[in-house]
């Protein structure tokens, strides 16, 4: 029986459609829909279990998968599977995952799983850009307790025209890469990089972008209409307890608010707080405290966050004594690490970042190989966060989630300032030693200085900011530079990084059901002066990149020459490059221009004068004598029909002077007109018409001699 399916089209402003569709796959999900856009297709299903899991979060996961044979791909490696996610879909995850998440009601602790997988492939159309309004819609055909649906979009600018989901292509020739999420009514979620844009013209977008998702929305509800909407289902409520609730409230919520107002560190103001906490767990008898601990904790916790929350809205007063708009004391440092390539230490409050950066050859490039994108980063970098950077100790299971999602904010922050005519590799590695609130964007500042320690000639430095909100839904308060506790009682983490002149990224979380326009426009306003606050620290440590790489650096030459010399460089079996490096101590790459097809070589080298061996060489390599011209050679090799000699201006570079050549004079033998190590000049001739090989001649130049009578 062939099933009955329901279809949705979504037109965009240029001509092409997305189309939504459910009915016919995945049916045993709670709710599962096909996303198509040209022949990208993509399935997303969403499952909840019945029952709470015995936790007080949500434990919901956010999957997305490319599957190679989407795009008629094998998996690399020697198990042709695919295996742990790629960065740039643990990326994707987290995009949907920061809009869905706060949708979900409080109390519902049920595991839950949304699941969206790229099942065809189309070079025009990027995926990723999606993700989102498959994974809404897949809720909204579930019965799952849901707010309402969201989507998401990516806006690119080109030629001064914004397009919405624009192709790789397009988004090549764009200043502006941004996705939003969204419900009908307001903005959730923000991230992109651009080429230093003024805060109106990123409000712009985000709003373009908007109109999009509403048509979306709309489509998503038609969707649901059509198919039959399902009853939410009803799911076991957390515990409550109003009595004990005012009475924790009452015997601590000035207790929280005394503490939050002396402006303490982050460990005194922790102990302070935990003390107030056991005093009033002590003030329960046993009995209660077995049967409501868990309540208690809670209580307790929520009357804390309200202390602060109503401190900050009542006396625009913080948890260590600044007002909204103060940024923390800042130092830097650069040039701490002697042996590496260039480094540098941010450290504001108590966040504190130390960034290096290493000079490599394109040998050293991040290749990245998935089912919707094959290239590779000249640029790249990697954040790290150790458990000691926290004060705590737990075990290291690998690059995680949220450093994958950093690295690449702060990558993004500062590829743009990296010139196009940058002849190196770079990577910059971000070790965050310390963390009290927004060290990917300690991370953006101490990679700025230590590019410029390095001698990367970025175009100009950048600065980055977190910003934070509380709000009761009428009061708020936009914050500067929040600390770890003000991201996780607040309401927004507005991460911003930008030049003196614009903005080249940005990262937007909100843990409300959406944000108004005014808030997000005061909130990047705010965000410039702190940025320009930093920027001026940053500047005063180091103004400019040097101009030279460091003495231990490698300095990197880059020559091209004639794809026909390509393979006399390399030599037979790679010989000559190889014997090359050895001698010159240098690295070697040839690479080949697919425009010009000429080779493209890269020396890197310690070695001045391993550097100008290896050119040398080269240039012995690629010397092309003219016609007519006259040469100074040495001899080399003594033969008896002639003597093998190599140009002076490029030795290594031999051509054999027959003996007929020597002199006017019949030669019988070699050693009469020349000798080993002898220099003397020939006319060249080209080749010979006859042998083939090319011709000298010294006695051209020698005055002829009169013929005798």
């Amino acid at each position: 029986m062939i099933p009955k399916t329901y279809t949705q089209e979504i037109r965009l402003e240029d001509g092409r459609t997305i189309t939504i569709e459910t009915g016919k796959l995945a049916k045993q999900a709670d709710g599962s829909v096909v996303v198509k856009m040209g022949d990208c297709m993509l399935l997303a299903t969403a499952v909840s279990a019945r029952k709470n899991s015995p936790v007080d979060f949500l434990p919901l996961t956010i999957d997305y998968r490319e599957k190679f044979a989407a795009a008629g791909r094998f998996p690399g490696g020697f198990f042709k599977r695919e295996a742990r996610p790629s960065d740039q879909e643990v990326l994707t995850m987290r995009l949907v995952d920061r809009v869905l998440r706060p949708l979900f009601p409080k109390d519902y602790h049920a595991e839950t799983q949304v699941m969206i997988q790229l099942m065809s492939h189309d070079d025009n159309v990027m995926p990723d850009a999606l993700a989102g309004l498959a994974a809404s819609t897949a809720i909204q055909l579930s019965d799952i307790p849901f707010e309402y649906p969201i989507s998401e979009v990516r806006v690119a600018r080109v030629d001064g025209m914004f397009v919405i989901n624009p192709s790789k292509n397009q988004l090549d020739l764009s200043d502006i890469d941004i996705m939003i999420g969204a419900s009908a009514d307001s903005v959730a979620m923000v991230e992109g990089e651009f080429d230093e844009i003024s805060e109106e013209e990123m409000l712009d977008a985000i709003a373009f972008g908007h109109e999009a998702i509403k048509e979306q929305i709309k489509a998503q509800i038609a969707l649901s209409k059509d198919f039959g909407i399902k009853e939410t289902r009803t799911y076991e409520e957390e515990d409550k307890d109003e009595s004990l609730e005012s009475q924790i409230k009452k015997a601590t919520y000035q207790k929280y608010y005394e503490v939050a107002k002396k402006g303490l560190s982050k460990s005194e103001r922790s102990e302070q707080f935990s003390e107030i906490k056991e005093e009033s767990k002590a003030s329960f008898s046993e009995e209660v405290q077995e049967e409501k601990g868990d309540l208690i904790s809670k209580y307790n916790n929520s009357t804390q966050k309200k202390a602060v929350r109503d401190l900050v809205l009542e006396e625009g007063i913080r948890l260590d004594g600044r007002k909204t708009t103060d940024i923390r004391s800042i130092w830097c440092e650069i040039d701490y690490l002697p042996s590496t390539h260039g480094s540098a230490i941010f450290t504001r409050g108590e966040t504190q970042a130390l960034a290096t950066t290493t000079l490599g050859t394109s040998r050293e490039a991040n290749m990245i190989d998935s089912p919707s994108y094959q290239g590779e980063e000249t640029f790249y970098l990697h954040y790290n966060f150790p458990p000691f950077c926290t004060g705590e100790a737990r075990p290291l299971r690998g690059t995680s989630r949220r450093e994958v999602g950093h690295g690449n904010l702060a990558q993004r922050a500062l590829k743009k300032v990296i010139p196009d005519n940058c002849p190196y590799t770079v990577r910059v590695v971000s070790e965050v030693l310390e963390s009290n609130g927004s060290s990917s964007m300690a991370t953006v500042c101490a990679g700025t200085m230590s590019l410029m320690d390095a001698g990367v000639q970025i175009k100009k430095p950048v600065s980055g900011i977190a910003m934070g909100l509380i709000t009761d839904g009428e009061r708020f308060a936009v914050l500067s530079d929040i600390l770890g506790d003000e991201d996780h009682l607040g309401d927004m983490d507005f991460k911003v990084t930008g030049t003196a002149d614009g903005i080249t990224a940005c990262q937007m979380d909100i843990k409300i059901k959406g944000l108004r326009f005014d808030i997000m426009t005061q909130a990047l306003n705010q965000a410039r002066e702190g940025r320009l606050h930093i920027l001026k620290h940053l500047t005063e440590t180091i103004s400019s990149p040097n101009e030279e790489v460091k003495a231990h650096a490698p300095k990197m030459i880059t020559r091209r020459i004639q794809n026909e010399y390509i393979g006399a460089l390399i030599g037979p079996g790679g010989k000559v490059i190889q014997e090359l490096q050895k001698e010159s101590g240098c690295t070697i790459v040839v690479n080949e221009d697919p425009v010009t097809e000429e080779g493209i070589i890269e020396i890197l080298g310690t070695s001045p004068e391993g550097i100008t061996m290896v050119e040398s060489k080269i240039d012995s390599i690629t010397f092309k004598p003219k016609v007519g011209n006259t040469y100074e050679v040495k001899v080399i090799k003594m033969l008896d029909f002639g003597a093998v000699v190599e140009y002076t201006e490029a030795p290594g570079n031999e051509v054999l002077l027959h003996v007929s050549e020597l002199a006017w004079e019949r030669t019988e033998n070699v050693s009469d007109v020349v000798n080993m190590g002898d220099v003397l000049k020939v006319k060249y001739f080209g080749k010979d018409q006859r042998t083939r090989k090319e011709k000298v001649s010294r006695k051209a130049l020698l005055p002829r001699p009169d013929k005798k009578e």
